[in-house]
């Protein structure tokens, strides 16, 4: 290149002291500017946790633990439940997956709800009341949800549940190796210590009558019926209903199953009804499902757990006839678009018991002549926003309203069952939830975080599992949880890493001291990006000046 070709000098170096001297932000053509952003993980949790800022307190260990636990029952009161039962879409979202492992946000939550109860952590108790007094119908998830978040209002509340004990589907749909009693009994105890009260064996058979004796009713009845398939079958054919099965287990009578055991559906209820039935006794237990692998409703850790207990699984299979102990199968074959049909191929298998796991719905009769609850296709229909039926003051929330059937769906629905009932009550609009922007993993600079393995919780042997109801999945110790909880890279959210504070060539950036964060001094920041590029967590937004 030639002397005539060079491009000219800028004549000044561009060095702090010169962004001292010229206040060179009046070069900027984008500014930084530092952000929160939503976690994957908390938008992911049905439940609402804010589960990055539990998380950052767990890391704090033993000073933080109790700060974390009530971050997490500020919007679930089950977490020791939770911690074992819930299929965690929040790690599905998780960030870190994309460096290694995603967390083990499910362990951490379960460790914390343990200890909790080993420590008697006691929710908080209002002191003020509303002087309005709530009904709850139903005491699963969606119920004492809705119960615990009501009674922190300040209202007065009682749940009514036709079974002798409360829980619902926790205590009577989900067996023991999953969720043991006892703690599923101490999580409710402390919610009643709130002040809710409890009343077991008490069905409510009229609408009308509960809303004369309250001021609002929040119906949480659980998909406990089970839907029928008509099946051909000859006298001796013994088939019953899974959910029948599970909850006969659950109140200490359960039934002589036989050596052979078929279920036919492929949900969770139906990896349940298998594995339960291995122990009590089956030597041979085969789910019957008429799609394919990737077709399955049951959450993967479930078939895997029942495959690793000896369980097998029948793909591409219906029962057209149960004939004594012998089951007639249809193969079938997916079409083109992907359903399953009948191939005219059969085989047979030897079974004593036939158990249907096809699903459930709630038992709605209460809403029987109710005309404006409208129930559509079993469940009852509600605004999207406020949970509210066609009737003033009746509100609908978990397995009897629209959407997905897990715990986790149901706790989040409870609680914003309790908002909109606290919003009515007091002649208030409920807002609408919050639009929030989310932390994508692109944002973030992933080289700042180092390998870490996940901590995996020890598992019973399938050997052992299957002769009894043991828990079979461990909790996490204090020092594995707190290595799990600073796995999180903390999306979206600064934490005073001091990457842009040390990078800036500028000196533009300045600290405000521990848990302050930093501000930047516009007069001299001349927008080059650095800060932005460099922030591991991506908290900082680089905005278009605008000229």
């Amino acid at each position: 290149m030639s002397g005539h070709d060079a491009p000219p000098t800028l004549g000044l170096s561009t060095g702090p002291a010169t962004s001292l001297s010229y206040h060179t932000g009046t070069w900027r053509t984008e500014r930084p500017v530092y952000v929160d952003l939503a976690p994957p993980c908390s938008l992911a949790c049905p439940s609402g946790e804010d589960i990055r800022s539990w998380l950052g307190s767990t890391q704090e260990g033993e000073a933080g633990f109790e700060t974390a636990w009530r971050r997490i029952v500020a919007a679930n009161p089950l977490p020791a439940v939770m911690g074992r039962i819930c299929y965690h879409p929040c790690q599905a979202a998780c960030n870190r997956g994309e460096v290694d492992e995603e967390v083990g946000i499910n362990a951490v939550e379960r460790f914390l709800g343990d200890t909790a109860l080993e420590r008697g952590w006691a929710l908080p108790v209002p002191t003020a009341s509303s002087g309005r007094r709530v009904l709850v119908v139903g005491s699963g998830p969606a119920g004492l949800s809705a119960a615990y978040h009501l009674r922190q209002r300040g209202h007065d509340v009682t749940v009514r549940e036709a079974a002798a004990e409360p829980g619902g589907m926790m205590r009577y749909g989900i067996p023991a190796y999953r969720l043991p009693r006892t703690v599923l009994a101490a999580e409710i105890r402390r919610i009643e210590a709130t002040g809710v009260r409890i009343e077991c064996g008490v069905r409510v058979d009229s609408l009308d009558d509960a809303q004369a004796e309250f001021d609002a009713v929040v119906l949480t009845v659980g998909a406990g019926v089970a839907h029928h398939v008509d099946i051909p079958a000859g006298a001796a054919a013994k088939i019953v209903d899974a959910i029948d099965v599970l909850r006969d287990v659950a109140s200490g009578n359960a039934p002589l199953l036989g050596r052979r055991v078929a279920v036919y559906g492929g949900g969770n209820t139906a990896m349940d009804a298998a594995r339960t039935a291995r122990r009590l006794g089956a030597s041979d237990a085969v789910v019957v499902y008429r799609r394919t692998r990737e077709q399955m409703p049951a959450h993967p850790t479930e078939l895997e757990d029942a495959v690793g207990e000896g369980v097998r699984v029948q793909w591409l299979s219906t029962i057209s006839e149960v004939s004594g102990p012998t089951v007639t199968i249809e193969r079938m074959e997916l079409d083109e678009s992907g359903r399953p049909v009948g191939t005219g191929v059969f085989e047979e298998l030897d079974a004593d018991t036939v158990m249907l796991a096809v699903g459930q719905e709630a038992d709605l009769s209460l809403l029987s002549g109710v005309d404006d609850v409208d129930v559509r296709d079993g469940v009852i229909a509600v605004d999207p926003g406020t949970l509210m039926t066609g009737r003033d003051g009746v509100f609908a929330a978990g397995d009897a309203s629209p959407g997905s059937r897990t715990a986790t769906f149901a706790i989040g629905r409870g609680a914003r069952a309790a908002a909109a009932v606290d919003a009515w009550l007091a002649s208030r609009v409920l807002p609408a939830e919050p639009v929030v922007r989310e932390a994508e993993a692109s944002r973030l600079n992933a080289w700042y975080y180092s390998d870490a393995p996940k901590q995996h919780r020890a598992e019973l042997e399938a050997a052992r599992r299957v002769t009894g109801f043991e828990e079979v999945l461990a909790g996490l110790d204090a020092e594995h949880a707190v290595f799990e909880a600073r796995r999180c890279m903390s999306c979206g959210s600064c934490f005073e890493c001091d990457n842009c504070f040390g990078m800036c060539p500028d000196d533009a950036i300045r600290k405000l001291g521990p848990g302050m964060r930093y501000e930047i001094d516009y007069d001299y920041c001349k927008g080059c990006g650095i800060c932005a590029a460099e922030c591991p967590c991506g908290a900082i937004d680089m905005i278009p000046e605008e000229r």
